[in-house]
């Protein structure tokens, strides 16, 4: 379990390395989409294995990059926009 543990965290790094390279302006800070990678990968690692059970180590590794990829996904601005202050802040 460990090694699924620190693998899922590996291939969400990778996953969000490749986010920063190829939508450099549509994502914030580098650190914050390293960090929901990770973190996004763990938490999928985690479901998939309580689903599945042990033994599965593929499609545990298979879930932990899907949602990785989704939590990422999150974070996505769409071109040209700016982030939304609330009308208080103004």
């Amino acid at each position: 379990m460990l090694w699924e543990s620190i693998s899922s965290v590996v291939l969400g790094l990778a996953l969000s390395w490749v986010a920063l390279h190829y939508l450099p302006g549509r994502l914030p800070s580098a650190r914050v989409v390293s960090l929901t990678g990770g973190l996004g990968a763990l938490f999928g690692a985690y479901l998939t294995r309580s689903a599945l059970g042990s033994g599965h180590v593929l499609a545990t590794l298979a879930g932990a990059v899907l949602v990785g990829a989704v939590t990422l996904s999150l974070l996505i601005r769409t071109r040209g926009s700016r982030p939304v202050r609330s009308a208080t802040a103004q």
